[in-house]
């Protein structure tokens, strides 16, 4: 009959690690930041370019197909990216689990809801309504 070890620190540790989700929300940072460089560029270069025009200028220009899918494109990386950093800060500087959840899902839901908002006011323009 084998003789039962006692459990050594290292036995203790086992599972109590990372949960490895930390690299893909690094990446995702790191990603969207990348695309926020052009797009935010493209929106103050074309901002600045159209600093003179009028409103129905302006509007003929957000109709564009072009600029209504790089507008589209902004605020989903603009807002994703928004929810990311704010949800490290919570997680690392709020140590109490009742306050920091709740806190996660409204950023999570207000970043979501504002993408959604930002979305649909581009598409209305986009499509004359």
């Amino acid at each position: 009959m084998a003789r039962k070890q006692t459990p050594t620190s290292f036995d203790r540790t086992q599972g109590l690690g990372s949960a490895r989700e930390g690299v893909g929300h690094w990446w995702m940072q790191r990603v969207t930041a990348l695309a926020l460089i052009p797009l935010t560029l493209w929106l103050a270069a074309s901002l600045i370019a159209r600093a003179r025009d009028d409103y129905g200028t302006f509007i003929l220009w957000l109709r564009s197909p072009f600029t209504s899918v790089f507008m589209v494109l902004l605020l989903m990386a603009l807002f994703y990216h928004m929810a990311l950093g704010l949800q490290v800060v919570i997680e690392d500087y709020v140590h109490t689990d009742r306050i920091k959840i709740p806190t996660v899902v409204v950023i999570n839901l207000g970043a979501f809801a504002l993408a959604v908002a930002g979305i649909i006011a581009t598409l209305r323009i986009a499509f004359g309504g």
